[in-house]
């Protein structure tokens, strides 16, 4: 089997394409003209493009509804008669002449709505009949069209329970349970067979098929009798999908015009949804709890999208996601709480706005919920951080200016809020700084320098904490370390140096440093002030900021004890080198002054030797 191309199938359904119009330039001279012998001619024709197995079912798709528009222009034809002159009991029977079987069903499908309506034959038997023939063809991709053609156009005439076409159902359901058996021929449920491309082709068009069964305007007409057979199926079924793409597609739909949300408001779609998932939970009691939730999110979501203003509906799914966790004892599955941080974060996100998300009264139910341990923690600082998020980057589309002096107190409130964020594990408080520092990197060249040395210090306090423990970094799960925070810290500060803040970057890489002095990490320690020794030389150009670099430098090298003799001489002659090279002669004078400390510190024996300070090194000086 050949796999094709992209450029391939863009040449066969220009083709295709192609085909459909020539034949239906003929095919409008022929209704123009009631000639329905050329009329049952070209539109063979011109269906026989669909036989192609070519095509994606995306592609397929483009092409199908070229044709479809023409078989609606063909309906109408077919629906008066005074211009063929032809009964429609008997154009059932001419358009089963027909030679190739895929046109022949589509043209028999479209008399066959014609028939349903004319009311001269029972409608159930019309519509088994149909269902029957279409079972003719076997292609799944060329199959699944035709039936969602004859869905298509028959929904009009099965939807009504009052309706003159009541006896249509029993035929409906047949056709909506039995009507897709080729989906069980070339591409099996249960497992994909032929060689590893292959079998990935078929299961991307398994994926695309699922996209195309039948089209949203019949799920939303069809709703109610659809949700009415979920609860019944095999709890083997993985019912959660099902219902979540549904939702996902009708949220979609929903959005796509003014008419439609209107439809979806006079078929009740919300309270149907609702009381459908609520059936679904009951009846499976094995389902897991992670499931139940994953559809109140889904449900939650579509509520968001279709019904925003409807506040009471957002927080009836978060009181039905209430009924269910008080049912369990302990919510201890990681997934099912990313779930729950997932509902708290819909209506935050959507409505970006705090006040309008603490009106939900079930809103801290939810939350009370969680898990009393870490996740509980986790899922908090996640919800706490996404209700400030206007404070901590950038909205899309916000366009207000706001006050320099209030922008600073808004970044020194979050910078305090940082502050006051801990746990007496160290393990959860590296996860909840890993947290933090997920949601401030967005923060922006303004936002940073307020942000980042909060959570810094933060960070190191944590290391004090841990101070003299070793151990090497394998994995995200491993305990805290040292170490690890270390490495962790180095981001956030080379963030902050890329935003043209290289003063206070320096600052940072300092402490870090002595914090690294403090446990005994000496490589780590040599790393930080490397990184500052780089941004003097290649960031700090102002004559001022580098007279208090150099002194802030030199103050943390006379505390540092952790070196060798030989890593200390590279970093102090580096430091003095620096220090005579300052622009103006007193400040080089002080700065080398301060340097000759480097060289006799009391209580360090390795460090007292006065004769290895010579002004002579130092021309400039002279």
């Amino acid at each position: 089997m050949l796999l094709i191309g992209a450029e391939d199938e863009e040449k066969w359904l220009a083709e295709g394409i192609a085909g459909i119009q020539h034949n239906a330039f003929y095919l409008h001279r022929a209704l123009d003209s009631n000639n329905l012998r050329d009329a049952l001619k070209y539109s063979a024709q011109m269906l026989s493009e669909l036989r192609t197995s070519k095509l994606s079912p995306q592609k397929y798709y483009e092409l199908y509804m070229r044709a479809f528009d023409e078989l609606r222009i063909l309906e109408m034809f077919f629906k008066d008669e005074s211009k063929h002159g032809v009964s429609v009991v008997d154009l059932y029977e001419l358009v089963q002449h027909a030679g190739n079987i895929l046109p022949r069903l589509y043209l028999l499908c479209t008399v066959g709505s014609v028939y349903i309506k004319s009311k001269e034959a029972p409608a159930k038997e019309l519509l088994q009949d149909l269902v029957e023939m279409c079972h003719g063809v076997q292609h799944p991709i060329r199959g699944l069209f035709l039936r969602s053609y004859l869905a298509q156009i028959s929904r009009d005439r099965l939807l009504d329970i009052g309706s003159d076409y009541e006896g249509c159902h029993g035929a409906c359901d047949s056709f909506i349970l039995f009507g897709h058996p080729e989906l069980k021929t070339s591409i099996p449920i249960s497992g994909l067979q032929g060689p590893g491309r292959v079998r990935e082709k078929q299961e991307k068009e398994r994926s695309a098929l699922q996209e195309l069964v039948f089209p949203d305007e019949y799920h939303l007409q069809t709703l109610e009798m659809l949700l009415a057979a979920f609860p019944q199926v095999q709890p083997t079924v993985d019912i959660k999908t099902v219902l979540s793409r549904l939702m996902d597609r009708l949220s979609k739909y929903a959005a796509s015009s003014a008419d439609v949300l209107t439809e979806f408001l006079q078929v009740e779609a919300f309270t149907k949804l609702s009381n459908a998932i609520e059936k679904v939970i009951e009846v499976q009691v094995d389902m897991p709890v992670i499931g139940a939730i994953t559809l109140y999110v889904s449900l939650l979501t579509f509520t968001l999208r279709v019904h925003p203003d409807r506040l009471d509906y957002v927080d009836q799914v978060l009181g039905a996601c209430v009924k269910k966790l008080s049912s369990i004892p302990k919510l201890e599955d990681s997934r099912a709480t990313k779930q729950v941080v997932a509902l708290l974060s819909a209506p935050l996100e959507k409505y970006n706005d705090t006040v309008t998300a603490l009106t939900l009264s079930n809103y801290p139910r939810v939350m009370d919920h969680l898990d009393n341990g870490t996740n509980k923690v986790m899922a908090m600082v996640e919800v706490l951080f996404e209700l400030i998020k206007g404070l901590i980057k950038d909205l899309d589309g916000a366009t207000d200016e706001l006050d320099e002096e209030d922008f600073k107190d808004e970044q020194n409130s979050v910078a305090k809020l940082i502050h006051m964020l801990y746990n007496n594990e160290p393990e959860e408080m590296l996860k909840i700084i890993c947290i933090v520092w997920k949601h401030t990197m967005a923060g922006g060249p303004k936002r940073l320098p307020f942000t980042v040395p909060s959570l810094v210090f933060s960070a190191l306090q944590l290391v004090r904490q841990l101070q003299g423990q070793e151990g090497d970094i394998v994995g995200e799960e491993v305990p805290a370390t040292p170490k690890k925070i270390f490495q962790i810290l180095s981001q956030m500060i080379e963030a902050l140096s890329a935003v043209l803040s290289p003063e206070l970057a320096l600052r940072l890489y300092l402490q870090c440093a002595e914090a690294a002095n403090g446990c005994d990490l000496e490589y780590v320690a040599y790393e930080f002030f490397t990184q500052a020794f780089v941004l003097y030389e290649e960031e700090i150009a102002n004559s001022k900021a580098q007279v208090t670099a150099i002194h802030l430098i030199i103050g943390a090298l006379q505390r540092m004890n952790v070196f060798s003799v030989e890593n200390r001489d590279i970093l102090t002659h580096k430091t003095t080198g620096y220090s005579a090279r300052l622009l103006k002669k007193p400040d080089q004078c002080r700065a080398v002054y301060a340097c000759s400390h480097l060289f006799w510190v009391d209580g360090q024996d390795g460090i007292r030797d006065g004769e290895r300070f010579d002004l002579k090194t130092y021309p400039d000086l002279a």
